[in-house]
């Protein structure tokens, strides 16, 4: 790895500007001042400059360094106890008809107050992930379009943006996160400042299908050779494989469980508890439940039982700091997989194949979306408590039949 110092002189002050080479590329790196580290999540600003020249990566840096101690300067200079400050941002109103109108336009939040509005409202208790996608995809907005008032955007800035994802090379299902999120920010803060505005975020056009690869799933001859490894190498990346290639679980779910989520019922049938915990919450409400465990699932689950005390949770590697890193574990199980699969497959795979097993034995489709925590359209399917323990199990024996030819 090589790292480049440089200086440059701005507003009569040396900058130094830093920035380092990794497998070719250059990447821009700055540390927080200290007196404005409460205003970022991290002490260290790193990106790509997206350039392998020497000549470039230093232009593109010193440019990021000249613009970052701008920013700098305006954050300082509205901490700075300047005479008047009392009287900034005001809340200055006009007499209409006999009638006390609302803040003036200058008195707008701007997209960075909103996203702080956001979170500090909506983002207690979610999970730092709801966190970082509303921060970056308004991050996007700004980065195009500039840091301006609510109502200072318009339907040519949200093209703009749009065309630069494009240009940035971002899938059609992408895009609708990003926008998605900017909208909802938008939303809820014209919604809580009692503004009148056009959210110009909405029903911008781009193709929804570009870049979208249909999901693969996993044979049943592939699944009984990775079951196989699993059994072969026995450990605790192989049981989380084993645990999800036999119940068809989101990777994240079972990652992120507890020995005691993992329980033996009075028949003898062994069963995983689905449910939210504080380092690792679920999907949706549907996303709880009881799942019982046959075939590899069961042998993952008891070699857990027997390695681990019942207050810890089953894959320590993948839960701390708490929280549970299904990223981390999503990597280093589709690298491990690859070899054996067909091209696409990966630990995903495995939840769209369950519902197809079920599929195949004809299983009715309000247990297969019990068993696999999908939501089940209609009224009448929200009330009662579901199917019991023992009829989950039935069609999952059946589906395990079909894996070793029974």
């Amino acid at each position: 790895m090589l790292t480049i110092s440089r200086g440059v002189v701005h507003f009569g002050v040396q900058i130094r500007t830093v920035y380092f080479q990794k497998e070719g590329v250059f990447y821009f790196a700055r540390r927080v001042p200290a007196d404005l580290l409460h205003y970022y999540s991290s002490d260290k600003i790193s990106y790509s400059l997206r350039t392998r020249s020497s000549s470039v990566a230093t232009a593109r840096a010193i440019q990021a360094a000249c613009k970052l101690d701008e920013y700098w300067f305006h954050l300082r200079s509205q901490e700075a106890n300047i005479p008047g400050k009392h009287l900034l941002r005001a809340s200055v109103t006009k007499q209409d008809s006999g009638r006390v109108t609302g803040p003036v336009t200058s008195d707008v939040l701007k997209l960075s107050e909103a996203v702080v509005t956001y979170l500090r409202l909506k983002g207690q208790g979610k999970a730092p992930t709801f966190h970082r996608a509303a921060e970056r995809s308004c991050g996007y907005v700004i980065d195009v379009c500039g840091d301006r008032p609510l109502d200072g955007y318009t339907k040519a800035d949200a093209n703009a943006f749009r065309d630069a994802l494009v240009e940035r090379g971002l899938a059609g299902s992408s895009m609708t996160r990003v926008f998605g999120t900017v909208r909802s920010v938008f939303n809820f803060a014209v919604n809580e400042e009692g503004l009148t505005l056009i959210n110009p975020f909405s029903n911008v056009y781009y193709d929804r299908e570009a870049g979208v690869s249909d999901r693969v799933t996993i044979s049943v001859a592939e699944i009984r050779k990775v079951q196989q490894k699993c059994y072969e190498i026995d450990d605790e990346l192989r049981w989380l494989v084993a645990l999800v290639s036999d119940t068809g679980m989101r990777l994240a779910e079972a990652a992120g469980l507890l020995c005691k989520d993992i329980e033996r019922q009075t028949d003898g049938q062994l069963v995983v508890h689905i449910r939210p915990h504080p380092w690792r919450r679920l999907k949706t409400r549907g996303s709880q439940r009881i799942v019982p465990l046959v075939g590899a699932a069961t042998w993952a689950a008891q070699r857990i039982l027997e390695s681990r005390a019942i207050g810890e949770v089953a894959f320590p590697r993948y839960n701390r700091n708490g929280s549970t890193n299904a990223n981390s574990a999503s990597a280093a199980l589709n690298k491990w997989l690859r070899p054996m699969v067909a091209k696409g497959v990966s630990m995903h795979s495995f939840r769209h194949a369950m519902r197809d097993r079920l599929r195949e034995v004809e299983c009715p489709s309000d247990v297969v979306d019990q068993i696999g925590g999908w939501q089940t359209e209609g009224v009448g399917n929200s009330y009662g408590q579901g199917y019991p323990v023992n009829v989950l199990s039935k069609w999952l024996i059946e589906v395990e039949k079909r894996v070793h030819g029974a």
